[in-house]
């Protein structure tokens, strides 16, 4: 393929004028960015004319796949007929309405209200928000606490990522706040004790849970919140057991549970969500990213009966409720996620995944499950994590200074895959499009471990023990 005009340019006014997330400044400026210009399933190309299979999906977010006309011409169709109105005061607009009507006979268990914004961030804070005021309804004002786990991620607001589990998004910024709290990581091929069976460490964690609300006082703990499977913490599946154990804890001690559904919803699990895999009843649901795959910002914060019984009652003693975005139930991104949901059940991309993610991990786990690199291949539905180790015997980890995650990340993107290189290990991510075909599953996992080789090799010429 032909080179895009003057991509060198491009690249240098975007050194000079752009501000990236999660991106080290000075490093950026010396090497300047990958630029994306078009995209068709689960492929993308970039400004200089190569072509990557996407298997991140963007960041966990494209489902249906780029390049969807059904979702452009919902957009477009929507901006000519009202491309904006307000939902503040009573005030709504039709497309808004019939979306949350949707949204709520999809969700699993007893959810009786949606509250739209933007992100997952801004979502998780709408719901730190109700848990203050559904306790104050309450007469249980210090009931504020919220435990979070290690390595857990929700989201990038002061409030956010104080529940975020990962350091680097608290370095420099003065967070975690008063008041977030995390908890053990279920991950048990690092944290379980030797011999500890899945649900004997499942057991544990939960006693670990017990032990801290009643150190912090119960009094003061307002929720718990979790990710059905953690995602951008690095792909960690719950032991067997885990959410059994957990829900009586937060019964006990009367803590809502927040059930983050941002990355596990919309498929990615092969069900519709985390939830429904397995069998939680969240107190507050949190989704976005699949439910416009992308194409638009949309999230939500969805509320059980439970809580909006205490809400309705709030409005009694304070009025109005005093939250919300000017950008709140948007009509162009509920016509998006309207035509996106169309696209789901038109397509049983659901099943799709459930079906195409037992075939990536089959072919992960033949690639490379015996690779002298790989610790662990981990993963449930079209979302995987392949783990590298020093010692795979002793799962010892790589000194963090050879940034072995980062550099193999390079040599997927050399190979023409994009991945991602994941936080506190040295893991790569593979969450594509949830189109993507046989045969580009296979590819992809081809690409990776090409990538995983290139790492091996360049270890060893560097004098690097491992295996």
């Amino acid at each position: 393929m032909n080179e895009l005009p003057n991509p060198a340019a491009l690249e240098d006014l975007d050194r000079a004028s752009l501000f990236h997330p999660f991106t080290p400044i000075a490093e950026h400026e010396r090497h300047g960015p990958r630029v994306m210009v078009r995209g068709q399933g689960v492929w993308l190309t970039d400004n200089r004319g190569r072509d990557y299979i996407d298997a991140m999906a963007g960041l966990w977010c494209v489902n249906v796949g780029y390049g969807r006309p059904e979702l452009a011409e919902a957009i477009r169709d929507q901006a000519l007929k009202l491309p904006y109105y307000h939902a503040f005061s009573s005030m709504a607009s039709d497309t808004p309405i019939e979306l949350a009507a949707r949204l709520l006979k999809l969700v699993p268990g007893d959810m009786a209200r949606v509250f739209f914004g933007l992100s997952g961030s801004d979502a998780n804070d709408t719901q730190v928000k109700i848990v203050w005021y559904y306790n104050t309804v309450r007469g249980k004002p210090n009931k504020r606490k919220i435990i979070s786990r290690l390595r857990g991620y929700h989201g990038v607001t002061c409030v956010t990522a104080s529940m975020t589990g990962l350091p680097g998004l608290h370095a420099g910024f003065g967070i975690p706040l008063p008041g977030f709290l995390h908890t053990t990581t279920p991950h048990a091929y690092y944290n379980a004790k030797p011999g500890e069976t899945d649900r004997a460490f499942a057991a544990r964690l939960a006693e670990e849970l017990d032990a801290l609300i009643e150190r912090e006082g119960p009094d003061t703990v307002g929720a718990f919140i979790a990710e059905p499977v953690m995602g951008a913490g690095g792909v960690i599946v719950p032991p067997e057991g885990y959410y059994e154990a957990i829900r009586p804890v937060l019964e006990k001690h009367d803590l809502l549970f927040i059930v983050d559904e941002v990355i596990c919803g919309f498929g990615r699990l092969g069900t519709w969500f985390g939830s429904d895999y397995y069998g939680l009843k969240p107190d507050l649901m949190t989704i976005a990213k699949g439910l416009t795959s992308a194409y638009v910002p949309l999230s939500a914060s969805i509320v059980s009966q439970k809580v909006w019984e205490v809400l309705r009652e709030g409005s009694l003693k304070f009025g109005a409720f005093g939250h919300g975005y000017t950008y709140s139930a948007h009509p162009i991104a509920a016509a998006c996620a309207m035509a996106n949901i169309d696209i789901f059940e038109r397509e049983n991309l659901v099943q799709r995944a459930a079906e195409r993610g037992a075939r990536l991990h089959e072919r992960l786990r033949a690639r490379l499950a015996d690779h002298p690199l790989v610790g662990e291949i981990r993963g449930v539905g079209f979302v995987a994590a392949v783990e590298l180790v020093q010692d795979r015997a002793g799962r010892k980890r790589f000194d963090p200074s050879l940034k072995v995650g980062p550099r193999t990340l390079k040599h997927c993107l050399e190979e023409g895959l994009i991945s991602r290189a994941l936080p506190a290990s040295d893991a790569l991510s593979i969450s594509p499009p949830l189109v993507m075909t046989e045969a580009e599953v296979d590819e992809a996992v081809a690409r990776l471990g090409r990538a995983v080789d290139k790492m091996a090799d360049e270890l060893t010429r560097e004098g690097v023990a491992f295996g």
